[in-house]
């Protein structure tokens, strides 16, 4: 990202899309992220990363 550029957390004990100036703690986001939607969809990409991380795992250990 570049210098100054707008970036977003997503604020799991809210639920809420936050931008630096109202972030909450760092225990409660996840990001940062570049736009008010990637944050949005924070949850939703930790899943799918986890999922395939898991699938990776399976196949590992099946060799």
């Amino acid at each position: 990202m570049s210098e100054g550029a707008v970036q977003y957390w997503y604020n799991l004990s809210t639920g809420q899309v936050e931008s630096a100036t109202g972030k909450g703690q760092g225990k409660d986001v996840m990001g940062p992220y570049p736009t008010r939607a990637a944050a949005q969809q924070a949850l939703e990409s930790a899943r799918a990363r986890t999922e395939a991380w898991d699938e990776e795992d399976r196949r590992w250990d099946d060799k």
